[in-house]
């Protein structure tokens, strides 16, 4: 692909979806220094200390409580859902997590540092990826070109070099799409690489954008409902390379999903939020024999979602 051709998919992104850069992928392409790459392993040292901690979390819109008093903590190297019904506040949760809200009270800690607000300019810096419960990729950009722009903020070299292809914009772009093409051979979508993204269908685009979340190899991976929409067996299709990106890139993974029977069997642990705050906090044993979530959540669940659990009991 010409280096021209993957500059201007770059600014094209920024242009047309600034919200998507952000909540994550930053305007800015300068920065001041490149991160090393995450090893496969956790350190000893930290293997401890939570990767995410949330304390005493309140949020509120207009007088609305959206998210009251939440206490969270995730653990290097699980897989830590996030559930509840239709308003609880899971997604104002994970928008606080990324910083697109300030929380009214409280203070949310990654890898140790605390913020009022995580600074969403730097939240690849920091570590962190995240994708969004509606599609927010570019569907007039192929599928490498997509997944390249996760490492936009890496980008050291200026505009002309990057049009002209001169200087180390070369190395960047050489280096960009290796670790694309890596990526997407990890998720099976080599095939499709130069595919329009808008051409594809719904599973797979969602597919390209756990890809596009990925290739910067964050410590701390938010997906919001990633799994909403696809059929049963894209769901187990899904479920299992998440489980992979956490087992082979030492990946910590945050979930919302609607999807009982999915995140019973994905998950290490889940939270269970109702009207913004935390009813249950367990092992997925724990929290489908607790009272309070099948109140709550469980017990009105419809059919699908009963059925989708009994899956999940086999082990999705």
């Amino acid at each position: 692909m010409p280096l021209a051709s993957y500059a201007l998919g770059v600014m094209e992104a920024s242009v047309y979806a600034p919200e998507v850069f952000a909540r994550g992928l930053p305007a800015s392409l300068r920065v001041e220094a490149q991160p090393e790459d995450r090893t496969t392993a956790v350190p000893a040292a930290d293997a401890a200390a939570p990767v995410l901690s949330l304390q005493g979390i309140g949020l509120s819109f207009g007088g609305v409580v959206a998210l009251a008093e939440i206490d969270l903590s995730v653990r290097p190297g699980e897989i830590r859902a996030i559930i509840g019904p239709n308003g609880a506040g899971k997604s104002s949760l994970i928008n606080v997590i990324s910083g697109v809200y300030r929380a009214d009270r409280g203070h949310v800690r990654l890898d140790g540092a605390s913020y009022a607000q995580v600074p969403t300019q730097r939240l690849a810096h920091l570590g962190v990826a995240r994708t969004f419960q509606n599609l927010a990729l570019f569907k007039g950009l192929s599928v490498l070109d997509n997944v390249a722009s996760g490492l936009a903020y890496r980008v050291r070299s200026n505009f002309a070099g990057q049009v002209l292809g001169i200087g180390r914009s070369r190395g960047e772009q050489r280096d960009f799409l290796s670790r694309a093409d890596q990526i997407l051979e990890f998720l099976d979508l080599t095939a499709i690489r130069h595919r329009l993204v808008g051409t594809l269908p719904y599973g797979l685009q969602k597919r390209v954008e756990l890809a596009r979340a990925l290739v910067a190899r964050p410590r701390l991976l938010l997906l919001d409902e990633p799994m909403a929409g696809m059929t049963a067996g894209e769901k187990s299709e899904m479920a299992a390379f998440v489980r992979a990106a956490r087992d082979h890139f030492a990946t910590t993974v945050v979930l919302i999903e609607h999807d009982v029977g999915v995140v019973m069997g994905l998950s290490d642990r889940i939270a269970v939020l109702d009207y913004g705050r935390k009813i249950a906090d367990a092992t997925p044993d724990e929290v489908r024999n607790d009272q309070r979530v099948i109140d709550a959540y469980l017990g009105v669940a419809s059919n699908d979602e009963a059925l989708s659990l009994d899956e999940g009991r086999a082990g999705i």
